[in-house]
């Protein structure tokens, strides 16, 4: 009986111990049975004003791994850099109604099929209005099905049969590459010799800007030498093919793709002996050979589209300055273009009044432009052609004594 007594005065004061901590402990931030403050109020004001914006998902199939990774991720960054801003600025309003832009960018490999089954996810599970593909196999691949399912593709390629099939719900950011062959196949012949050799990338890009090239080069009174091309998906040495081309003792060699396999193509030709002249597709950029490379002094009597840095003007001082604080590099015309063509979506869809109309948005493109902010038109846009192809003046560099000289205007 005793124990029993002790027992039970011992679980009455547990309980009232347990009791009085109970009763003793409240949530820091708010004293217990206290009444919502105006600032709690005000909170949830605030919370229910952001639940009222919208979003706008925004879709990207690129090569972000992979021998193309490079590229890849320069045109991603332009995009992803534009968002961020117009969110961070409060988004924009469309009809009445505040949106922010959500990025949805997946890896293609630099894969024509899958960039295909990229942009079928992101409308289904994303439903994208827009979506940005930065080579023409993947352009070529959505055409096939972007008007069925009513989708803009934002096509970051010069080739010109990309608005020349008549797809009306395509938008060809960069300027073709039709306009460089003429000015780059003269400075070529009157600095080295009129014999040329080609090896461009083997993408569907590479073919279609060779098929264009050579009769160009022809029709000024040169000769192909040799007829080649490299899969950068595949070949890392490219001392065979390159040995092959030297044979033929061309004064010119055509080469391009990504600009790093594109270095490495043009170190090896210097490496055994070539002294003639580079003629650059305009995928790979000047600037970033010379990066890779680590100077120009191998890229000598080189010719191609002009870096963007060499363009500077009131339009874009701002982005280059902040894009270079951003990700320690000066930006590229990928990066350059993508975040244009960010800004011109955004102002389409306000000229539209919609977000997700992507026959609307097409037709609002050039009041879009008309609307773009002066120190986000990072490339002189003369105007949008019918076929959706934006029409930008020619704009050529060539390295010269050891530098990146403009010579645009000499044209």
């Amino acid at each position: 009986m005793f124990m029993f007594k002790r027992l039970s005065l011992f679980l009455i004061l547990l309980l009232a111990l347990v009791f009085v901590g109970a009763c003793s402990t409240t949530p820091s931030s708010q004293p217990a049975e206290e009444e919502p403050t105006e600032t709690d109020s005000g909170t949830e004001t605030e919370t229910e004003k952001e639940e009222e914006v919208g979003v706008v998902n925004i879709g990207y199939s690129g090569p972000l791994s992979g021998p193309a990774a490079f590229y890849g991720n320069n045109t991603l960054s332009g995009v992803t850099m534009a968002v961020e801003e117009i969110n961070a600025n409060g988004g924009f309003e469309v009809a009445g109604k505040k949106y922010n832009l959500n990025l949805v960018s997946l890896d293609d490999k630099y894969l024509p099929n899958e960039t295909g089954a990229n942009a079928k996810r992101l409308v289904q599970e994303n439903k994208t209005p827009i979506i940005f593909v930065p080579h023409s196999g993947g352009i070529f691949a959505t055409q096939v099905f972007n008007m069925q399912d009513k989708f803009i593709i934002g096509a970051y390629s010069s080739e010109p049969k990309i608005t020349e099939v008549g797809n009306p719900l395509t938008v060809r950011i960069p300027p073709k590459y039709s306009s460089y062959i003429e000015p780059f196949s003269k400075y070529q012949m009157e600095k080295f010799g009129k014999k040329i050799a080609l090896l461009p990338t083997a993408t569907q890009y590479g073919k279609d800007w060779t098929a264009a090239l050579e009769p160009g080069w022809k029709e000024l009174g040169g000769e192909v030498v040799y007829k080649g091309s490299i899969d950068f998906s595949k070949d890392t040495d490219f001392f065979t093919i390159v040995t092959n081309a030297l044979k033929e003792k061309p004064d010119v060699l055509f080469v391009g793709g990504p600009s790093e396999p594109t270095a490495l193509v043009m170190k090896q030709a210097r490496e055994l002996g070539f002294k003639g002249g580079f003629l650059i597709m305009d995928q790979a950029k000047l600037d970033e050979i010379e990066a890779v490379l680590g100077g120009t002094e191998l890229i000598e009597g080189s010719v191609g589209v002009l870096p963007l840095v060499y363009s500077r003007y009131a339009g874009n001082e701002k982005f280059i300055d902040d894009y270079k604080a951003e990700h320690g590099k000066n930006p590229g015309s990928e990066a350059g273009y993508h975040y244009l063509a960010t800004y011109l979506f955004v102002e389409a869809m306000k000229a539209a009044g919609s977000v997700d109309d992507a026959e609307a948005i097409r037709a609002s493109i050039e009041e879009g432009l008309a609307n773009v902010p002066a120190d986000k038109k990072i490339y002189e846009i003369d105007e949008i052609e019918d076929n959706g192809g934006l029409v930008t003046p020619l704009r050529m560099g060539v390295v010269e004594n050891g530098k990146i000289v403009d010579v645009s205007l000499d044209q």
